[in-house]
């Protein structure tokens, strides 16, 4: 018998009804919808391209999608070659999607690669999954005999087991942190995602065992964990590990700790650990307080300064790991003062760039721009001055080192998705294919980061990189502007004033497809809403204090080549 088998019985999380009845499209009355539904499937299905035509049928079904996919996985007719296909589309079909997985996940005569489908559609689902189900999948997966053991529906189930929410599974999940045959590091993320801390000291002990992403896998899982008992381990591991694994030992090192040392800026791999383990000598975990120093005015458009222990209320950091993901650091997210507000995409810069709205900060987050307001009223230079009363401020950044610029943007506001450059460039790319391209049947929203924003009136000229895009997006709700606030700026504007907002951008490049070079300057509104939409209103370039973080390793390069030409062509002449 498996370890996860003989688990103690916990009752079934109530999101996920262990086997929820399965409706019977005849008995709707539909026969005309479901005769249809279901020639369009198998259409779909035999298609030349069957991921374009389901989803074309996704976009515009003819009836009950979820119950005739269904329905057509149960069939005795159903060509095992489809059901990848099938158990794909439940995941896009949302609520009935997984109903349905539930259901077919229950059947017990589902074949092995049928259950590795739909478990692991279920886990990209973040579905949680009831808790009987799962025992009954760990006799085949996890059997010391078992068709599976230690194959890709065990890694599944691990994933799957991580999202129940159940703490009865974490001592069998920790037991096979001791078997080398077992996917130990989706075991170590499973038991940080149930905050199992019984297992910390064992997962923080593996990192010496793994490297590569497995590395990485066990670092994300200790601050999953959030387990300061890991801290000891992970400084005696800094110190004995090689220059690859030094970067997952600090990131862990600093969100456990909540001290944020301030690096050198990037040489190479050498210089940059030996840096790492000078800042964690002798144990030094306490957390200061911020400072901002080595503040240097290049001219009155440009300075560059450094924050050290900053506070990271403003912050580009990594998300938590997608479940069923190979990859433990890819996606990143945009937060204010703890609230993710746009997911900015992954590392990978072969990928589109794409932002997306995810929720709006708390007040408080906007009022910390809020407090540089007295000189942006008429902001015509940089100068030490300013920048020292603005350190408090600047403290609440991310500790790294910043470049600021003084620019005057011509920008207009999108409020359709057509318009933005997001999908225009999309345009372009299916142009340039021509008839064979993938970006055919895509539409404006697909590309639209889901709120209308600002954006630059056409690519920045002279630079590099032929297509350099650039889009600012708000930080708070657009439609809760005050339109005698937007006036009373538009009037100042009109008599010659220059209000500032002040934006927290950053220089994104790219490779699209390792065929394309796209550089952009992406940038959130800190402090200046109102005054964005005046200037937008009135076709008048607007007076913007732009702060970027450089790199340490790459992470969230500042991109110095980029923010020189955005400086050459935008920069404030006053």
């Amino acid at each position: 018998m498996s370890p996860l088998a003989s688990a103690p019985a916990h009752p079934p999380v109530p999101s996920a009804p262990a086997h929820p009845p399965a409706p019977s499209v005849a008995d709707t009355g539909r026969m005309g919808d479901h005769d249809t539904i279901h020639a369009s499937l198998r259409a779909a299905l035999g298609a030349d391209d069957p991921w374009t035509a389901l989803y074309a049928l996704n976009t515009d079904p003819p009836g009950p999608l979820a119950e005739a996919v269904e329905e057509l996985y149960r069939s005795e007719t159903c060509p095992a070659a489809f059901r990848p296909y099938l158990s794909e589309l439940l995941r896009s079909l949302g609520e009935p999607g997984d109903a349905v997985l539930l259901r077919l996940l229950a059947r017990p005569e589902l074949t092995t690669d049928d259950r590795k489908d739909l478990l692991w559609t279920a886990v990209r689902r973040r579905l949680r999954l009831p808790a009987e189900l799962l025992r009954t999948y760990a006799e085949v997966a996890w059997a010391p005999d078992g068709v599976d053991a230690g194959g890709t529906l065990s890694r599944h189930l691990v994933d799957a087991v991580g999202l129940s929410g159940d703490p009865s599974f974490a001592p069998s999940l920790g037991a096979l942190l001791a078997d080398p045959a077992a996917p130990r590091c989706r075991v170590a993320l499973a038991l940080g995602r149930l905050g199992a801390r019984e297992w910390t000291v064992p997962i923080a002990e593996l990192l010496t065992e793994v490297s590569g992403t497995d590395h990485t896998s066990c670092a994300v899982a200790l601050e999953l964990m959030g387990d300061p008992a890991a801290v000891p381990h992970l400084l005696r591991w800094l110190e004995e590990s090689d220059e690859e694994r030094v970067y997952d030992v600090h990131h862990a090192l600093v969100r456990l700790t909540g001290r944020d040392p301030l690096l050198p800026e990037w040489v190479n791999a050498a210089s940059y650990a030996a840096a790492v383990r000078a800042a964690w000598a002798e144990g030094r975990t306490e957390r200061g307080a911020a400072t901002v120093r080595d503040v240097v005015v290049e001219s009155g458009g440009r300075a560059r300064f450094s924050v050290d222990g900053g506070a990271g209320r403003i912050r580009i950091a990594f998300d938590p790991p997608s479940p069923g993901s190979s990859w433990p650091r890819w996606d990143r997210s945009l937060a204010m003062d703890g609230t993710p507000l746009y997911r900015v995409g992954s590392v990978c810069d072969t990928c589109e760039l794409s932002l997306r709205l995810l929720d709006w900060p708390a007040e408080e987050a906007p009022r910390i721009a809020a407090r540089m307001r007295g000189r942006l009223a008429d902001l015509n230079r940089l100068d030490t001055e300013l920048l020292t009363e603005w350190s408090p401020v600047l403290g609440e950044l991310e500790t790294g080192h910043y470049t600021a610029l003084l620019l005057d943007l011509p920008l207009e506001q999108v409020t359709k998705p057509a318009a933005s450059w997001w999908y225009r460039r999309a345009v372009a790319l299916s142009d340039a294919d021509g008839e064979e391209t993938e970006w055919r049947d895509d539409r404006p929203e697909d590309h639209w980061p889901g709120v209308a924003h600002f954006q630059l009136t056409a690519p920045v000229p002279g630079g590099r990189v032929p297509f350099m895009y650039g889009a600012v997006l708000p930080s708070q709700p657009p439609d809760t502007l005050d339109p005698a606030t937007v006036a009373r700026h538009a009037d100042a504007i009109a008599a010659g004033e220059r209000p500032a907002a002040v934006v927290l951008g950053w220089i994104d490049d790219r490779y699209v497809e390792a065929r394309q070079e796209e550089r952009w300057l992406v940038g959130a509104v800190l402090d200046g809403h109102h005054r964005l939409a005046a200037y937008a209103t009135a076709g008048v370039p607007a007076r913007v204090l732009l702060i970027a973080r450089g790199g340490e390793g790459g992470v969230t390069d500042g991109g110095q080549e980029g923010l020189s030409e955005v400086a050459a062509a935008y920069g404030c002449q006053a």
